[in-house]
Order: structure tokens, then sequence, then C-alpha cells
């Protein structure tokens, strides 16, 4: 019986300024398969760098470079009203652990709120209470996540995930695995990639297994 792609795995972070430009293929996806939010970690904790004018320059040039490939907003502007802020992806990544916890069918949802919010907001997403009131249209309990979000399980849930990825082998995001129905996994895609190209991978997958 020829192998088939049954569900995907996404593996991301939402302050991931190209996982931000993916998000409309990763949105077409979702509506064909269902997708598994995994974040990997892009700078969090230890590894966070603060926003100094060499670091400035190089997002603004990067975030633009990503908006004109993939039509996706950025408010580069945020880079000028945030003077000595600290680039953490931690709290980002726990916030969609939590709501994976909560509602795991809206995880992806709530990951592409808080990119909009970043990227297309300008709204802070290292503060635990922007991403709590991000909560507003989930079936969530707010007190109950704004408590759990700052937990410690609620950190080790999100590293936890930081270490599967590696344990993976990814360190570059997005990437897309695809689960196949005999257990095993297959790579879709590494970085940006478009929707229909990882259709076209699919679709290979059940071709090959059946010649």
């Amino acid at each position: 019986m020829p192998e088939t792609v049954t569900g995907l795995i996404y593996v991301g972070d939402p302050m991931c300024s190209w996982c931000w430009g993916f998000a409309p293929e990763i949105e077409s996806l979702a509506g064909d398969f269902p997708v598994e939010v995994v974040v990997g970690g892009l700078r969090p904790g230890p590894m966070a760098q603060p926003l100094e004018e060499r670091m400035s320059g190089f997002l603004r040039h990067h975030w633009v470079e990503i908006a004109e490939r993939t039509g996706q907003p950025f408010d580069t502007g945020f880079l000028d009203r945030r003077d000595g802020w600290v680039y953490d992806t931690e709290p980002a990544a726990i916030a969609v652990t939590q709501m994976r916890e909560m509602n795991e069918p809206r995880a992806l949802d709530f990951f592409t709120d808080v990119q909009m919010a970043f990227y297309g907001d300008g709204k802070d997403v290292t503060d635990f209470e922007v991403l709590t009131g991000l909560t507003s249209g989930y079936d969530v309990d707010r007190e109950e996540f704004a408590e759990a979000v700052i937990s410690d399980e609620a950190k080790k849930r999100a590293w936890s995930d930081f270490s599967r990825a590696r344990n993976w082998g990814i360190s570059g995001f997005p990437t897309l695995v695809g689960e196949l129905d005999d257990g095993r996994l297959a790579l879709l895609a590494r970085g940006w990639t478009p929707a229909e190209t990882i259709r076209d991978r699919i679709r290979g997958i059940g071709e090959m297994a059946g010649t």
C-alpha cells in the first residue's frame, strides 16, 4: 500500500521573520492536513540579544527583503521605537505551547496571531501581558492562561519543544515535516517554500512509494 502523508509537523518560531513570511503557505496547507506546531527556539532566554544599532539595521534589511518576496506586512518602525529592547523569543514560544496545551486545534491560529502582533502591528510580544491579551477570541480562560504562561511548567514545555527540534537535527525555521501513515517522518520543506511546491512533494511521496 503506498505511503501517504497523514499530518504535518510545523517547526517554527513566532518571532522568526521567515516563519511570518511562511504564514500564508502553512495556512493554506492546514486546510488539507492537520498541523502540529512545535516551537524551535530562535533566540530564547540565554541566547537573546539586545536591539542595538547594528542588529536593528540587519533586521530592517531582512524584513524588507522578506516583505518584498512574500507580500507579508512588516512594521519596521518597531525597530526605531525599541531602544535597548531585548530580542528574547522565549516568552512568545511559551505562550504558543501554552495555547497548544489549552486549545490544541487553535495552536497554529495563535502562532499566527503572535506573528501578526509582532511583525504587522509592532507589539512587544516579549511581554506576557501582551501575549495574554492575544487570547481574546480563543476558547481559553484568560486568567488561567495568564497564570499558566509564567509557570515553570510552561517554560519546561517550550524548552522540551526546543530539544525535540534539535534532536531531529532542525536548527533553521520554518521547517515542515510530514507524518507518514507507517509512522515515519519525511522532510517536506526547510526554509520558506511555496505551499504548492510542498503539495507536489507530498504527492511525490505517494507516487514514489507506489512504484
